[in-house]
This record gives C-alpha cells, structure tokens and sequence, in this order.
C-alpha cells in the first residue's frame, strides 16, 4: 500500500511561513499529481495546490501569489512553501497522491494523514 506522511506543519505568526513536506513510499510505479488540500472546522475540504507530472502548477485564489508547491527529483516527494500567512490560512493541510502501482493499472488516489497548520498571533 502507498503511504504519505505530511509533516512540517505548526503555529506560526501571521505574515510568517511554514513549509510543508509530504512522503511518499510504496510500490509507486509513476506519479501522475501530487495536491495539497486543507480542510478548517465547518468547512469543505478544498484544493490548495496541484502539481502534475508535466510540472505545471495550480493554485487556489486565495492563495495565489504566497505559495508554492514543489517536488524532488524523484517524485517521491512534494512540499508546499506557505508565505505571508493569514488566519484565515489555519487548516488541517493533506497530501494527495494520484499514482499508478504497476505499468498496467490505472491511476489511484493516496491520502496523507494531515498536518495542522495554526497562524494566530
């Protein structure tokens, strides 16, 4: 089974940053996106950042212009450097993986466990 663990998350000032990690192990054939989505208490979890395989990149507007999602040479892991954070910007973060296990499978998706993320001063 594929696994992704989130880290990097924690309680920052606003106007700070944090930069978030996420790895990936397993029996990984290919990666075809790696997302960041965060979810805060009442609300829908929504999509913050995607990166696919061609290395483009997309970005929620609200959130456009302060961070970046990035990954290794590997693929095998992905961050996201979180700038000029907001309260607004306080989530459970969680990592997406959309891989393929083998030449001929399609492609699934993996969770993360979540890292907290608090901007508060």
């Amino acid at each position: 089974q594929v696994q992704l663990v989130a880290s990097g998350g924690g309680l920052v000032q606003p106007g700070g940053s944090l930069r978030l990690s996420c790895a990936a192990s397993g029996s990984i054939f290919s990666v075809h996106a790696m997302r960041w989505y965060r979810q805060a208490p009442g609300k829908q979890r929504e999509l913050v950042a995607s990166m696919t395989s061609g290395d483009s990149s997309n970005y929620a507007d609200s959130v456009k212009g302060r961070f970046t999602i990035s990954g290794d040479g590997a693929k095998n892991t992905v961050y996201l450097q979180m700038n000029s954070l907001k309260p607004e910007d306080t989530a459970v973060y969680y990592c997406n993986a959309e891989v393929k296990l083998d030449k001929y499978s399609t492609y699934s998706s993996f969770w993360g466990q979540g890292t907290q993320v608090t901007v508060s001063s």
